[in-house]
């Protein structure tokens, strides 16, 4: 019984944690990808979330580059406007997405452009993302810094198993991050669907 209790308790701290490691990300309006933990060998669904932070100002382009590893599969039909084009190396079977460009958008401020696609991570390790947004004026934003930085690169984590006593702690993170991404899409389709009606 106090073996159980300790563990749920352990589980409601973990859960607590992982939302407030969680919320500041997406507070701070970053470029993220999202689930941010992941099992290696694993195809799911990922999302790329870049807010447009400029006023007056839309996004009109988003350029990712994929690192070494980590294989997409496909990927789900962008949001209305956008264009998509994909570099790879190698052919057939045997070709890697290396970048992926977006363009024809048109994200108002306060909005994220929100990109979807299925891939794999081939090991257990952190995978760091570069990518890179011009917004309507020509500006760039490259999202490729370090953590601390004003233009973190997003990154996400690789796990060899979510078994044993790792369970609670991935399942919680990938849960929280995987709800709030979703939930980050909802209100931007939403937005977007409010602001093409009224004009």
């Amino acid at each position: 019984m106090n073996a159980s209790l300790k563990g749920r308790r352990a589980l409601v701290a973990l859960a607590v944690l992982a939302a407030a490691l969680i919320v500041p990300a997406v507070a701070s309006a970053h470029a993220r990808i999202s689930p941010a933990v992941s099992l290696k060998g694993e195809l799911q669904l990922y999302s790329l979330a870049v807010p447009t932070e400029k006023d007056g100002l839309t996004t009109s382009k988003v350029v990712m580059t994929v690192p070494n590893g980590f294989g997409i599969d496909s990927f789900a039909p962008p949001p209305p406007g956008w264009h998509m084009q994909v570099a790879s190396s190698g052919s057939g079977d045997s070709a890697v997405v290396t970048k992926v460009t977006w363009t024809g958008g048109h994200t108002p401020t306060g909005e994220d452009s929100l990109f979807q696609f299925l891939a794999q991570p081939a090991s257990a390790q952190t995978y760091t993302f570069q990518v890179e947004q011009t917004y309507s004026d020509g500006s760039i934003v490259n999202w490729s810094g370090p953590e601390s930085s004003d233009a973190p690169a997003p990154t996400i984590q690789a796990a060899s198993s979510l078994g044993g006593g790792g369970t609670s702690t991935l399942t919680i993170v990938a849960l929280v991050v995987g709800v709030l991404a979703l939930l980050v899409g909802l209100f931007a389709v939403i937005g977007g669907s409010t602001g093409r009606s009224l004009t």
